[in-house]
């Protein structure tokens, strides 16, 4: 069970730093000790996401190039709103890019 005392909202830069320590040093998983080994007091989902959707090197950062785009559309047509095995396929681009992506161009040009 979670700590009622769970920081929220927007992450500083020493959570940050904290949290990189910790990865570098522990590895990634074990998501329940993350906060607790860190120092940080936040919950494992938050570092988990954190971490995945931020911080993790190699995420790519900045505007879709067209043949992302382009192989995005043709993968959500083969496989839907499968976003996590869309973002396996478009290196660097994390799930949530993928679906904030979609969702925010594509989704509407389709209504």
């Amino acid at each position: 069970m979670e700590s009622l005392g769970v920081r929220k909202g927007a992450w500083i830069q020493e959570e940050d730093v904290l949290l990189r320590k910790c990865i570098e040093k522990y590895g990634e998983g074990k998501w329940h000790l993350v906060p607790l080994r860190a120092g940080l007091n936040r919950c494992r989902k938050s570092c988990r996401l954190r971490w995945l959707n931020y911080l993790k090197p190699g995420i790519k950062r900045g505007e879709f190039a067209l043949d992302e785009v382009d192989l995005m559309i043709r993968l959500h047509n083969l496989l839907g709103n499968r976003w996590s095995l869309i973002a396996g396929r478009l290196p660097g681009r994390t799930a949530n890019d993928v679906k904030n992506y979609w969702h925010s161009h594509h989704f509407k040009k389709e209504v």
